[in-house]
């Protein structure tokens, strides 16, 4: 018998080895077909963000950037560059050039004030903050690249390389392959427009390319190496897309030598006097792996707060953003540019027009319990923009989880998405004075195997229809397929999207509609689930160590009863975001005046100094 039972186990642990993760037993199995999802507790840096506690240098109110700057690169790896309390006027960038293993930290968001009135380059870009690698390696000009000439099967972790020339384990590569040239009718990857990309009639953008990946290949995965045996390469997590394919001219492209493990925390940063200009971001991560932005304050940045650029398993978390200076359509919160694995969880967006935007091939990240508030729009004041946006083509497998805010806008300006998730958000579909562009869910055109379980979807006596395909209202929850002037309409949309357990308040149910669930399509159908019962999370096994106990766990969904926000049949709950917002005190600008751990359980950081011997000290 125990042989027997030994014998067992070893075959089951032998099958969990070889058996790729998008087909395992997932948080969604049996209610999401292992076609239409991946592993998504990948996302984000591999145990949390490192919790540094030895200082390498203090400074105080008075040092310069440049004095930052020394700081950061005379810092030894795994320690902390830390600024007390007090206000730091700026006139350059802080900028990390390529060193790794540094966290720059203030005393808190509500201490450590950082104003800035001149920026930096950051490897063709401007910005405040620029984490990035020594090599410029970027769409338009690849520091390294290769064709990839073997393993295409989803899943797979093992994949063949013409040349591994500079690449290093502990690094990452960017997959990427030739867009369609037309509509296969299943998935679609294209970003043709008026003013690029290439194709055939008609265009699939309304637009063109939006940038960021190269040129006609917008479908990428950024990976992370664990293995170099000649040209064969073993890559963490595996391949997410089902359609890699030789025909496609599949190919790698590397970065020599990315910043590691760097990121920025506990200070508040003020772009509103900065030189940097309308292209610009707060904070920019450029060709980096697993860095990170935590506890900052951000006001008033030009084009975006951060910007994930080539950036995969990035973390931007308990953090609070302010304001676009322009707040015009290109306008973010944090911008994904792209990223892959990169985790954006339980953030404020305040007054930022597009909060959280998908603006290049972003695939696997995970937007999770951030909450949303005005996001304000000066081109139009009545116009509403939803927050959350996938905004390019080759966006693929992005989980939208628990979040709090106007909605999901899945457009065609800049190209195709597939295989998006949204599970137990609330989306409001309105704020106060708007009046267009007013839906909760809005997915256009080649928006296509989308998942839409378990959210709260509505404001109660504004929504009065339910859905609409291939045309708009702005009193629908549901908007699917619809073109634009240069794009046509795509009954797909409608057809192959899954709904599963979703509240709504045009009718003030819960709909567990087996005719909402794609089961008859003829490529990644999904069977109507068995149950009615849905997990907490599709990514975290259990409630967060941050969430406050104040709070139920889940905060949002069918089975949650008694909710604190009305109308909405007592589904839904406010989340650790929200709350926080609705709590903090504000300064004499009306910004809120932010700090983490006041908010967020565990939000705190204990830092034990060495001796003094090997501090800086700035005065």
């Amino acid at each position: 018998m125990y042989i027997r039972n030994m014998k067992g186990l070893l075959t089951c642990l032998i099958l969990l080895w070889v058996t790729p993760s998008a087909v395992r037993a997932q948080q969604w199995s049996g209610i999401i077909d292992p076609s239409r999802a991946i592993d998504w507790s990948n996302a984000g840096i591999p145990g949390g963000i490192p919790n540094r506690t030895t200082i390498c240098a203090t400074l105080n109110p008075g040092a310069s950037a440049d004095q930052i700057n020394s700081a950061i690169a005379a810092c030894p790896g795994g320690q902390v560059v830390y600024l007390s309390a007090g206000t730091y006027n700026l006139t350059s960038g802080i900028v990390f050039n390529a060193k790794s293993n540094v966290t720059l930290r203030g005393a808190g968001a509500n201490l450590t004030f950082l104003v800035f009135t001149g920026g930096t380059g950051c490897h063709g870009q401007w910005t405040d903050v620029c984490i990035d690698s020594s090599d410029s390696n970027w769409g338009g000009g690849p520091s390294n690249s290769a064709n990839w000439t073997g393993g295409y099967a989803r899943g797979a972790t093992q994949i063949t390389l013409s040349s591994t020339t500079n690449l290093a384990i502990g690094n990452f590569l960017i997959l990427d392959q030739n867009n369609d040239l037309s509509d296969p009718g299943t998935i679609f990857v294209c970003s043709y427009g008026p003013t690029g990309g290439t194709g055939q009639s008609p265009y699939c953008a309304d637009e063109g390319p939006a940038g960021g990946g190269r040129t006609n290949r917008d479908q990428a995965q950024l990976v992370k190496v664990t293995g170099i045996n000649g040209n064969t390469v073993t890559i963490s997590p595996g391949l997410y897309m089902p359609n890699w394919s030789s025909s496609r001219s599949p190919q790698a492209w590397w970065p020599t030598a990315p910043v590691k493990n760097s990121g920025i925390e506990n200070v508040s940063l003020d772009h509103t006097l900065s030189s940097i200009d309308s292209s610009g971001a707060g904070i920019v991560i450029f060709n980096g792996l697993n860095c990170w932005i935590k506890g900052v304050r951000s006001l008033n940045s030009p084009r975006s707060h951060v910007r994930l650029y080539i950036s995969p398993q990035s973390v931007v978390r308990d953090s609070y953003f302010y304001g676009t200076r322009n707040a015009a359509s290109q306008s973010y919160g944090v911008e994904d540019y792209p990223s892959s694995n990169s985790l954006i969880e339980n953030n404020i967006f305040e007054h930022v027009t597009s909060p959280q935007m998908m603006n290049g091939a972003a695939s696997g990240d995970v937007i999770a319990y951030n909450y949303s508030a005005n996001d304000y729009y000066t081109a139009s004041l009545n116009w509403m923009i939803q927050s959350a946006w996938m905004h390019a083509g080759g966006a693929d497998n992005v989980l939208f989880e628990g979040n709090v805010g106007a909605g999901l806008q899945s457009d065609v300006i800049h190209g195709t998405h597939n295989f998006i998730t949204a599970f137990r958000n609330y989306w409001s579909g309105w704020e106060l004075g708007k009046t267009s562009n007013t839906n909760p869910i809005f997915l256009r055109a080649y928006s296509r195997y989308y998942n839409i379980v378990g959210n709260v979807l509505g404001t109660s006596g504004y929504h009065t229809t339910y859905e609409v395909d291939q045309t708009t209202n702005d009193q629908a929850i549901y908007t699917f397929g619809a073109g634009t002037t240069n794009v046509p309409n795509d009954a797909s949309v409608q057809a192959n999207v899954m709904r599963w357990g979703n509240y709504d308040s045009a009718s003030a149910t819960v709909r567990f509609v087996n005719a909402e669930v794609p089961s008859g399509i003829s490529q990644f159908a999904n069977s109507v689930p068995s149950t009615q019962n849905l997990p907490a999370s599709f990514y975290l096994s259990s409630k967060p160590s941050w969430w406050p106990s104040s709070i139920p766990w889940p905060a949002i969904g069918p089975d949650v009863t008694g909710g604190n926000i009305s109308g909405l049949g007592g589904h839904a709950n406010v989340i650790p975001a929200q709350a926080c917002y609705n709590n903090s005190s504000r300064d004499a600008n009306g910004y809120l005046l932010f700090l983490a751990s006041n908010c967020y359980a565990g939000g705190s950081t204990t830092v034990v100094a060495p001796p003094t011997n090997l501090q800086v000290v700035v005065h």
